[in-house]
């Protein structure tokens, strides 16, 4: 059974920094892409950032220029590194997976790990 495992999260203020990661249980080639998605209190779950196996990288454009997705494929982790972080970016993390096998996708969630920036 796939394991993903968020940390990292916390309270900081605005314009400092936080580094999340995704511990995964399987090697991260075995997935087709991994993200990280957002849900901000009130709202539906946003992706904020995709990094793809063939190494495509995406970012949510309230999140470009401050956030960059990473991975260390020895570690089988996923990093987000999130500078200059601002109030609006409060919400729950969530590290995401998925995998086609014969036209189905499989999606894996990690649990979440709550991120709080104060004005």
């Amino acid at each position: 059974q796939v394991q993903l495992v968020e940390s990292g999260g916390g309270l900081v203020k605005a314009g400092q920094s936080l580094t999340l990661s995704c511990s995964s249980s399987e090697r991260l080639f075995f997935f087709d892409a991994m993200s990280w998605y957002r849900q901000r209190p009130g709202e539906d779950r946003e992706r904020a950032a995709i990094f793809t196996t063939r190494g495509t990288i995406q970012y949510h454009d309230s999140v470009r220029g401050r956030f960059v997705v990473s991975r260390d494929v020895a570690k089988q982790t996923l990093t987000l590194q999130m500078d200059n972080l601002k109030p609006e970016d409060t919400a729950v993390y969530y590290c995401h997976a998925n995998r086609w096998v014969q036209g189905v996708m499989d999606d894996f969630w990690g649990q979440g790990t709550q991120v709080t920036v104060s004005s």
